[in-house]
């Protein structure tokens, strides 16, 4: 254990940053080495599902280590309680899932504690860019209505797994924003009018109604998403677009333009800062792109809501895929067009989160 200098409370060995302060801890360790091969499973190998851990409002640590805002082994006074819903174990004495937010209950008194999965390190929701850094979920103003039968359900959740409130809507199309209240009242990333959704048997369609800062939907870990040229998608704070590689035409009187060969280069990555203003490129080659906060090919050393080693750009039959590692806050990829959603599925809009249901 390593003991906080400022406020003497006990952290485990891997941690970085205190949980009680927030204060840097003392370290002699020096950080993992990159190794591409031994955190990223094959392209096209399945892997283990595991739910990744709910955003957790701390300070990251280093590497792949478990999240600051959970133990890495359930509280010794009282036994794991295993989500019948995403197979999450959590602390005896928590409420709700940390991954998902539903509701548990209460283990039977025989059991020992159950380790965690590992994860990366836990962060905050992050909210559209640009913006500071993101708060928990807006808690509910009011009573709502309650659930109609055929309809929809979103649930605002907060940075440790907890529901802050929801929102229920007719199976019919309901459009949402800054000025549907409730939920949504406080969050100024919100546009007024954000997004439609509308039922449709078992499954969710959502429309983005050109907001400004987007809709973006968390993908699973260890399952590669194809991207297509112009599609963004989200790790952290940092917001990506995926671009090609185009050579640059000749001038009016047939001069080319001079410029680096792309040769085995497939595309690059520009970061985005605005609504169409880009900073840093990274372009991508064949074999692949891996982004993190401390290993990796791309690196974002002060974004403390990227994980160590965050996810994957891949090449594979000549389409592009993002992976997420098994981040502790996930990667998200921005909905370009009406989208079907499944109950479960995570959405990111302004600075929540919400969990999608339908009734």
């Amino acid at each position: 254990m390593i003991i906080c200098p400022k406020c003497t409370k006990e952290n485990q060995d891997h941690y970085k940053f205190c949980l009680g302060c927030g204060a840097e801890l003392p370290r002699d360790a020096s950080p993992k080495k990159f190794a591409p091969t031994s955190n990223t499973p094959p392209h096209g190998v399945p892997a283990v599902k595991i739910a990744p851990a709910a955003m957790i409002d701390e300070p990251t640590s280093q590497g792949q280590g478990p999240s600051q805002g959970l133990p890495s082994t359930p509280p010794a006074d009282g036994p794991s309680v295993v989500c019948p819903q995403c197979s999450h174990p959590n602390p005896g004495t928590n409420k709700f899932c940390a991954s998902c937010g539903f509701k548990l209950t209460k283990a039977p008194q025989t059991g020992g504690s159950q380790p965690l999965p590992q994860s990366q390190m836990a962060a905050p929701a992050p909210g559209p860019a640009p913006a500071p850094l993101p708060g928990p979920a807006v808690p509910l103003q009011g009573e709502l209505p309650g659930p109609t039968a055929g309809g929809i359900t979103l649930t605002a959740l907060r940075a440790d797994g907890t529901e802050a409130g929801t929102f229920h809507m007719a199976a019919g199309p309901t459009t949402i924003g800054r000025d549907s209240g409730g939920i949504f009242a406080g969050d100024s990333y919100l546009s007024p009018r954000h997004a439609t959704f509308t039922a449709r048997g078992r499954q969710v369609v959502v429309r983005d109604e050109s907001s400004l800062n987007g809709v973006y939907r968390k993908i699973g870990r260890d399952e590669p998403i194809e991207l297509g040229y112009g599609d963004i998608f989200r790790i952290g704070q940092e917001i990506l677009r995926i671009e090609p590689l185009a050579p640059m035409p000749k001038s009016a009187d047939g001069v080319e333009r001079l410029g680096s060969p792309a040769r085995g280069y497939v595309g690059r990555l520009a970061l985005l800062i605005g609504r169409d203003t880009t900073g840093n490129a990274y372009p991508v080659p064949e074999s692949g792109l891996h982004l993190g906060r401390e290993r990796g090919d791309v690196l974002f050393p002060e974004d403390g809501y990227v994980s160590g080693l965050h996810c994957r750009i891949s090449f594979a039959n000549a389409k592009l895929y993002l992976t997420d590692l098994g981040s502790s806050n996930g990667s998200f990829v921005r909905l370009q067009k009406d989208q079907p959603l499944n109950s479960g599925d995570v959405l990111l809009m302004g600075q929540q989160l919400f969990r999608v249901s339908v009734d």
